[in-house]
């Protein structure tokens, strides 16, 4: 059992300061993703993602309520949810767009680069355990997390009227879920989803959903707007184009620094640094090119596996001699032989952007 010393009735203060403004409203704060150092990203520099206006709630009248296909409803304050037994859990969460502002040509969206990602600490309670008391129905299929967020999405095909943010999970993923109240040992901030959200080890983000209102228990797939308009990608069954929901971190590696553009000097020596991750099979290797993908170098992972975690990896570079331009690339390969891709999938419009993304470098003499 965890236990966390705060005042819950306060968020965390938050500060954006070194955050990266892609829009300001709704808010969309981008992690400058070549500040990358330890495995633990500060709450300071935790991107942040929201759909509509960041709504206040008062943690006194707070309440969160599980029905549905249960046999148990429950309406639950903030203090029944704190009293009951916590976890903490090292999850990474990514936004689906992140590397959106790469893509050629350009797409609608947040223009996200790099740093709509971040792995925190989160406390809370295990989705598991709540739902043993509420007593699931033997039919129930997938569970919708609802959030206090409402509006009308940016982008048509619109809802007639305004709507609450939500997504489902399958109920075979609920022990990955945890209903988190804490991030990096301190109270959620508001922007981080302030006093509950779910966190869904492996997944896109927006399975992650914040303000967390209600739990709802279905006996058949979801099909609310944000999992089969948006955030969902064409699959193919019988020779017949369907809609399906984006689940699952694709196999991803970054290079945080150098960055692009940087200028280097001709026979020193650079450490090359990023991260890697998925939410399918464990990674196994990660390897760095310097010439444009012609040959690749094995990375030194700095953390251990685990799912639903990035992994942090090094790589040294003895720059040449030779001035110019070079093109450094990383990419990932998985324990089932799957490699990172080097070109996009258009199936997933603007969306799990995760084929090797180039970075250029020139080195030249003072």
């Amino acid at each position: 059992m965890t236990t966390i010393a705060f005042d819950p009735l306060r968020p965390t203060e938050f500060s954006y300061a070194d955050l990266l403004l892609r829009e300001a409203e709704p808010q969309n704060l981008e992690s400058p993703f070549s500040a990358l150092r330890d495995r633990l990203t500060p709450g300071e520099l935790f991107y942040v993602r929201s759909h509509f206006p960041s709504p206040a709630i008062d943690p006194a009248s707070y309440r969160l309520t599980v029905g549905g296909a249960v046999q148990r409803p429950m309406r639950l304050s903030f203090d029944d949810l704190r009293r009951l037994p916590a976890q903490t859990r090292t999850v990474t969460l990514e936004c689906a767009g992140n590397g959106r502002s790469l893509l050629s040509p350009p797409v609608d969206g947040v223009q996200w680069h790099l740093g709509a990602v971040g792995t925190a600490e989160w406390t809370g309670i295990p989705l598991a355990s709540l739902l043993d008391v509420a007593g699931l129905s033997s039919t129930a299929e997938e569970v919708v997390f609802e959030g206090a967020d409402r509006g009308i999405p940016a982008h048509p095909p619109q809802p007639p009227q305004p709507i609450t943010y939500a997504r489902s999970v399958p109920l075979n993923r609920a022990d990955d879920i945890l209903l988190a109240y804490a991030m990096n040992g301190q109270p959620l901030a508001r922007e981080h989803g302030f006093p509950l959200r779910a966190i869904v080890a492996g997944d896109y983000a927006m399975a992650s959903v914040k303000w967390l209102t209600r739990i709802h228990v279905l006996r058949e797939p979801f099909q609310g707007y944000f999992q089969t308009i948006d955030y969902a990608f064409w699959d193919e069954v019988g020779g017949h184009p369907v809609r399906r929901p984006l689940a699952a971190l694709a196999l991803k590696s970054q290079i945080a620094r150098p960055v692009a553009g940087d200028v280097l000097r001709p026979g020193t020596s650079v450490l090359v640094v990023g991260a890697a991750w998925t939410g399918h099979a464990p990674i196994s290797r990660v390897e760095v090119s310097c010439d444009g993908g012609l040959s690749w170098y094995p990375a030194q992972f700095l953390d251990p596996h685990e799912h639903g975690v990035w992994r942090r990896w090094q790589w040294q570079w003895d720059v040449p001699g030779r001035c110019g331009l070079h093109v450094l690339m990383s990419r990932a390969i998985d324990r089932d032989g799957q490699t990172q891709p080097a070109f996009r999938d258009s199936r997933f419009d603007s969306y799990c952007i995760h084929h090797i993304a180039p970075v250029p470098v020139t080195v030249l003499t003072e």
